[in-house]
């Protein structure tokens, strides 16, 4: 079974990735950092290719991920708005949603240029809002668990994690 974590860009999907991780010795896998890896910065693919491109090398990657087991997986912010993606992961797989308030990710993406989908828009409150209200209802829907990040580190929302993943109370 693996632990897979969803949520909004800025939620610390990456950072409770990599101490869920610490904490259980499962292999980490980020999906952003695994295609950048691969095929060059998102941003760069983004402005190159497309949107559409980069989501059709996320599906590649999840095909790749469903047969593996023992994994905690961080997924990228519109990973599992593919209704495929999130029916493979749900397959060996638990999915938390973490989440947000909309002031706690404003704060954490306001300084990073690195994120294509906000990247010179000039409205980055308009877009960040317009995002949330529209991927909050998916993450929900496909969530196994919620988790709220607002107050707490990585580790603690790691530890949450780690005790509904080994069938704790939710």
């Amino acid at each position: 079974m693996n632990i897979i974590l969803c949520g909004m860009m800025g939620v610390g999907k990456s950072s409770v990735g990599a101490c869920i991780s610490s904490l259980t010795g499962r292999r980490w896998v980020d999906t952003d950092a695994v295609i950048s890896g691969r095929h060059g910065t998102i941003s760069d693919l983004f402005e190159c290719y497309g949107e559409a491109y980069f989501r059709q090398l996320e599906r590649g990657l999840v095909g790749e991920l469903e047969h593996e087991d023992g994994l905690v997986v961080s997924t990228g912010g519109g990973l599992v708005l593919d209704p495929v993606n999130a029916a493979a992961l749900r397959r060996n797989g638990k999915i938390f949603f973490l989440r947000a308030s909309f002031e706690t990710l404003l704060s954490r993406v306001r300084a990073d240029v690195s994120r294509p989908l906000l990247k010179d828009t000039g409205r980055m409150r308009e877009t960040l809002s317009s995002l949330l209200a529209a991927r909050t209802p998916v993450y929900e829907s496909v969530a196994d668990h919620i988790v709220d990040t607002d107050g707490c580190t990585a580790e603690e929302a790691a530890r949450q994690i780690v005790a509904l993943a080994e069938g704790g109370v939710s």
